[in-house]
């Protein structure tokens, strides 16, 4: 099948690997948005009211199926390039420049502390959500999962602060050259445009994982 040849090609990996980049480019934003409600100061009210919508509206739930496999074929593509790459000694990551910058040159390594960092926020937060193992709180007399007092015990703690503002700092990274190759994989380069997708990627790649490490920051300063 036609279809199958072009997916599994090396263009077709680089397109697959592009476009579930971008898919997790936008899911980071929105994800953000709505983790910043964790800085209320209404003990967790927002939050556990967002995190209920999040996890029952039928439209979010099967999204949220289509981002696990998203961000599972992004990894097992990472993958797949680095390694076809490495045994053609050729770059690690996509199509580079001759100067190449640190994070396109160790994409791959990136990636696996990403994937690392993923494994275990996924495990504290999401998972013991799923099993029902974060007791219940009430809310105007309805009752939520309590997931804020989850996080919020787990950014009391210095160590997994620290862990997770370098995680943090390795997204960035990992962004700031993964924004610009999405768009470049997918052949939108021009001497009109691609400054500007550059430009967006380095402030996207410094201001979202900015947002994200500063709540477990204030979190534990705010303690």
């Amino acid at each position: 099948m036609w279809i199958l040849n072009f997916l599994t090609s090396s263009l077709g990996k680089k397109l697959i690997m592009s476009l579930t980049g971008l898919f997790l480019i936008i899911f980071l934003l929105v994800h953000l948005i709505g983790n910043l409600q964790l800085l209320f100061g209404d003990n967790g009210e927002a939050f556990n009211v967002y995190a209920k919508f999040m996890t029952t509206n039928p439209l979010i739930k099967t999204t949220s199926y289509g981002l696990y496999f998203f961000i599972l074929l992004h990894i097992v593509q990472g993958i797949v390039i680095w390694l076809t790459n490495k045994s053609a000694k050729q770059s690690r990551y996509a199509v580079a420049p001759k100067n190449t910058s640190w994070a396109s040159s160790n994409m791959a390594t990136l990636g696996i502390i990403i994937t690392v960092f993923l494994a275990i926020h996924l495990w504290q937060f999401w998972f013991k959500m799923k099993i029902g193992a974060i007791p219940p709180v009430n809310i105007g007399g309805e009752e939520y999962t309590n997931l804020y007092a989850v996080v919020h015990e787990a950014y009391q703690n210095i160590f997994f602060v620290i862990f997770y503002v370098v995680s943090m700092v390795v997204i960035g990274l990992h962004l700031s050259h993964g924004f610009q190759s999405a768009f470049q994989s997918l052949g939108l380069n021009h001497k009109k445009y691609t400054p500007l997708i550059k430009g967006m990627g380095i402030a996207y790649s410094i201001l979202i994982p900015l947002g994200f490490a500063i709540i477990p920051v204030w979190m534990y300063m705010m303690h």
